[in-house]
C-alpha cells in the first residue's frame, strides 16, 4: 500500500470513528433525556395525586373499548325473550348470570330497583352456568321459559327458591306457568345449547371469570358492584 492509499484509509477510519461516536452520543443523550422526562412525570404525579383517578378512569375506558370492539352489538341482542325490564328500552344493561351464584341472587333486588327507577332500561340476561352442572340445567330451563315469554317469572322464582337442583328447577318452572312438555322439548334443542356456548365465548373475550358480570354502554364491570355503580353507568350510557 502506498503513502496516499494509507492516508485515505486513515481518513476513512477517523471518519467512521467520528460517526460512531456521534451516534453513540445521540443514543446516550436520548437515554438521559428520557430518564429526565420520566423523573419529571414522576415528580409531577407525586405533587398532584388528584390526577390519578382521572388517569385510571381513562385507562379503564380504553381497555373496555378494546374488549368490546366487535362484540358490543351482539351482546345487546338478547336470546329471544331473555329480557327483564323494558324490552324496547333505549338503555341496555347486559348481565351475565348463573342461577347457582349467591352474588347474582343478592344483585336481583338491585336490578329490580334499577328497572323501577329507569323505565327505559332493558336488561339482557346472558346465562353463564359455570358453577355446577345443576346451574347449566337451570340455564337451559330459563331459556326454554324465554321461548314461552315467561323468562322474568322463571328468573324471579328461581332466585326465590333454593340452589339449582331438579326439585328447585321444576318448582320454579311450574311457578312461572310453563308448558312443561314444550319446555322439555326446548331444553333438548341445539339452539339453546348454542346460546350458552355463545355466552361462554363472550365471557372469554371480555375476561369475565365469574358472575355476576355486567356491560353497560361502553363500560365493563365484574362482580357484585352494587346498585350505585350500575346506576351511575346507566346514567352515563343514557348520555
Amino acid at each position: 500500500m502506498n503513502a496516499q492509499s494509507s492516508s485515505l484509509v486513515t481518513v476513512w477510519r477517523l471518519a467512521a470513528f467520528a460517526l460512531a461516536f456521534a451516534l453513540l452520543g445521540g443514543v446516550v443523550g436520548w437515554f438521559w433525556q428520557g430518564r429526565h422526562m420520566e423523573q419529571v412525570v414522576h415528580d409531577y404525579v407525586l405533587a398532584h395525586p388528584e390526577i390519578l383517578p382521572e388517569a385510571m378512569a381513562n385507562l379503564r375506558k380504553r381497555e373496555d373499548a378494546k374488549q368490546l370492539a366487535g362484540v358490543s352489538a351482539d351482546l345487546k341482542r338478547p336470546f329471544p325473550g331473555a329480557v327483564l325490564g323494558n324490552p324496547d328500552g333505549k338503555v341496555t344493561l347486559v348481565e351475565f348470570s348463573d342461577f347457582a351464584c349467591g352474588y347474582c341472587r343478592q344483585s336481583e333486588a338491585e336490578v329490580a330497583a334499577l328497572i323501577q327507577a329507569n323505565p327505559d332500561l332493558k336488561v339482557v340476561i346472558r346465562q353463564l352456568p359455570i358453577l355446577s352442572p345443576a346451574s347449566a340445567d337451570a340455564a337451559r330451563m330459563g331459556l326454554a321459559a324465554a321461548r314461552q315469554g315467561r323468562y322474568a317469572a322463571f328468573h324471579h322464582a328461581m332466585y326465590a327458591g333454593g340452589k339449582p337442583d331438579p326439585a328447585s328447577i321444576g318448582s320454579a318452572a311450574r311457578t312461572a306457568g310453563l308448558d312443561m312438555a314444550r319446555a322439555q322439548k326446548d331444553i333438548a334443542d341445539p339452539g339453546i345449547a348454542a346460546e350458552i356456548d355463545r355466552n361462554l365465548e363472550f365471557a372469554r373475550k371480555l375476561g369475565f371469570e365469574g358472575t355476576p358480570s355486567w356491560v353497560i354502554g361502553e363500560e365493563i364491570h365484574a362482580g357484585a358492584v352494587g346498585g350505585e355503580v350500575l346506576a351511575a353507568a346507566i346514567k352515563k350510557a343514557r348520555g
